[in-house]
C-alpha cells in the first residue's frame, strides 16, 4: 500500500505546570533529512528522538518540534536577593541622600539580578512525553496513508490511460504496414524498373521488422502491470516505482522511434505526457 512522504502530525499533553506540544511535518526527499528542535532541558534525548522518528517515518524532509508552554506559577528564573542588597549598599555609599525606592530602581537594572536555575530532566515526565511523540507519529502516519490512497487512485488512472493509448496505437499497425508497402512501391515505380516480387517481399519483411513494435507492446504491458502489482505491497515503494517508470519510459520512447506513423506518434506523445504525471507523483511516494 502506497504512503506519501508528505504529512503533518500533532499531539499535546497537559502537565501540572506546563503544556507539551509535539509537531511533525514531512515533505518529499531522496533520503531522510531530519531536523529536531527541542528546549534545552530535553536536548540530551535528541538522539533517542531521532532514532524513533527515523524508524517510523523512514524517508522525507522531516521537521520535528517539541514546544513547552509554562502554565503554572513556577518559573526557572529567580530574583537574586543577595545581589540586589549588595548593589543597594554600594550605591548608598555613593549616593547617601538617595531614598530606598530610587536605589531599588537602579539595583534591579544591574547585571545578574535574575538567576536562571537549570531544570533537570524528570524521567517519569519524559516517559509521558514519549507517548505524545508516538501519538504525533501515529497522526502523521495516518496523514501519509490518506495521501497515499489519493496517489494510488492517480496512478491507476494514469496507467489505465497509457494502456488505452497503447491499444489505440497498436490498432494503427496494419495501416502502417500498408502505408510502408505503398510508399516503397511508389518509389520503385518512379524509378521505372522491373522488380523481382519475391526479392521485394523479402526486403519489405526485413524493413518492417525494424519497425515492428510487438516486443515493445508486450514489455510495456508487463511494466504497467508490474507497477500496479508493486503498489499493493506493504514496504516502502517510492524508489522501486521510480525504477519501473524508467522502464516504461524506455519502451514508450522505442515505440515512438519505430512508429513511422503520424497518428501513432501523436499517441506516443500522449503516453509520454501521462508518464510524466506519474513520475512527478512518484517523487512523493515513501
Amino acid at each position: 500500500m502506497i504512503q506519501s512522504m508528505t504529512g503533518f502530525g500533532k499531539a499535546f499533553m497537559q502537565l501540572p505546570n506546563k503544556k507539551i506540544t509535539v509537531e511533525i511535518k514531512s515533505l518529499n526527499s531522496k533520503g531522510l533529512d531530519l531536523n529536531v528542535r527541542t528546549p534545552s532541558i530535553y536536548r540530551e534525548m535528541e538522539l533517542q528522538i531521532r532514532n524513533t522518528v527515523a524508524q517510523r517515518l523512514e524517508r522525507g524532509k522531516i521537521d520535528f518540534s517539541l514546544y513547552v508552554e509554562v502554565t503554572g506559577e513556577e518559573t526557572s528564573s529567580k530574583i537574586n536577593v543577595s545581589i540586589i542588597k549588595g548593589y543597594i549598599n554600594q550605591m548608598r555609599e555613593v549616593i547617601p541622600d538617595a531614598n530606598e525606592t530610587e536605589l531599588m530602581k537602579m539595583a534591579i537594572r544591574m547585571p545578574d539580578v535574575l538567576k536562571t536555575e537549570r531544570e533537570e530532566l524528570d524521567k517519569t515526565e519524559w516517559i509521558r512525553i514519549e507517548n505524545v511523540i508516538q501519538e504525533a507519529l501515529d497522526n502523521i502516519a495516518s496523514f501519509r496513508s490518506d495521501e497515499g490512497l489519493s496517489l494510488e487512485k492517480e496512478f491507476e488512472l494514469r496507467i489505465s490511460n497509457i494502456e488505452k493509448l497503447m491499444t489505440k496505437a497498436v490498432s494503427f499497425d496494419s495501416e502502417r504496414v500498408e502505408t510502408v508497402k505503398t510508399r516503397l512501391r511508389s518509389a520503385l515505380e518512379e524509378l521505372k524498373t522491373n522488380v523481382d516480387e519475391n526479392r521485394f517481399e523479402q526486403e519489405l519483411i526485413f524493413y518492417l521488422e525494424k519497425y515492428d513494435i510487438t516486443e515493445e507492446k508486450v514489455r510495456l504491458g508487463n511494466h504497467l502491470n508490474y507497477f500496479l502489482e508493486t503498489m499493493k505491497k506493504k514496504e516502502a515503494l517510492g524508489r522501486k516505482l521510480g525504477f519501473i517508470t524508467q522502464e516504461i519510459g524506455r519502451e514508450v520512447n522505442t515505440m515512438g522511434s519505430k512508429s513511422n506513423h503520424t497518428e501513432m506518434q501523436k499517441l506516443v506523445v500522449q503516453m509520454k505526457d501521462e508518464l510524466e504525471k506519474i513520475k512527478e507523483q512518484v517523487l512523493n511516494v515513501l
